[in-house]
């Protein structure tokens, strides 16, 4: 089993165990939603209180996790207005990133409202629908996301448009869905 399976399969068990509800995103969504690709970080939302995180962190510890010591003092940083915890896991031959993403938003609730359960790399997770994947991917903007954005139109078919278009004018991303929309016709 692949560093990064083995990471996101013991890191789900874990967050069960502690009844954290997640929803997984980024290259391993990709996978399941588009064209499949190399990943090689592990990327979820979690729904947890802030005051919940010490626990959390003696859970990841036990999983051989660095946790910064900024977090510790209660710091949490930001990607894009969304509040993630950067973390890496340290595996026999090197380390992997791992981002937890603070559900503390409008729009990461709805994502978990929204979240299914799927298969991805061989056993039944949750993970992020295939249109919020798609804005997650636009909110990041980087030129390989864009490719997920293209992949993950190409392969799902017809997404709820409506939906996307609502959330991407909240998150200022209305013109590159748009731009991804007629790009994909």
């Amino acid at each position: 089993m692949s560093n990064v399976a083995n990471t996101l399969f013991s890191l789900v068990e874990m967050l069960d165990s502690l009844s954290i509800p997640y929803s997984v995103m980024g290259g391993i969504a990709v996978r399941a939603h588009g064209v499949p690709r190399p990943t090689y970080d592990v990327d979820l939302n979690i729904v947890i209180d802030r005051e919940e995180l010490p626990k959390l962190f003696s859970s990841l510890r036990r999983l051989d996790y660095e946790i910064p010591e900024p977090y510790e003092r209660e710091w949490v940083d930001e990607v894009k207005g969304l509040k993630v915890l950067k973390l890496r896991r340290y595996l026999q031959g090197g380390s992997l990133d791992v981002d937890l993403f603070l559900v503390e938003t409008a729009f990461q609730e709805e994502v978990m409202r929204r979240r299914m359960r799927a298969e991805a790399e061989g056993r039944m997770i949750w993970l992020v629908s295939p249109e919020d994947l798609v804005l997650f991917k636009l909110l990041a903007g980087r030129p390989r996301d864009l490719g997920d954005v293209y992949d993950v139109l190409f392969m799902q078919g017809p997404l709820d448009v409506q939906y996307m278009r609502g959330w991407a004018a909240k998150l200022g991303i209305a013109s590159e869905l748009e731009r991804a929309i007629i790009d994909q016709d």
